[in-house]
């Protein structure tokens, strides 16, 4: 999927993306995380399994939760 980011275009793969939320996550639960973020625990799912992608609101909550930035989080 491209995405425009600063004024460019990226691709994000969101398998790759989920597998790095995945690991970022941890010993925490999906459940832990997504009350953490006040995202829903289905949402938070759905992008650790790369069924969709966050908005870009929820993707700099996810990237300073994670101690990250967006770029690393999403475009790398």
């Amino acid at each position: 999927m491209a995405y425009i980011y600063y004024g460019k275009e990226k691709n994000m793969d969101k398998k790759v993306i989920g597998e790095r939320l995945k690991k970022l996550r941890g010993d925490r639960t999906i459940r832990q995380v997504a009350e953490d973020l006040g995202i829903s625990y289905a949402a938070l799912s759905m992008y650790e399994i790369g069924k969709r992608l966050p908005r870009p609101p929820v993707m700099v909550k996810l990237a300073n939760y994670f101690g990250t930035s967006v770029e690393d989080l999403f475009f790398a």
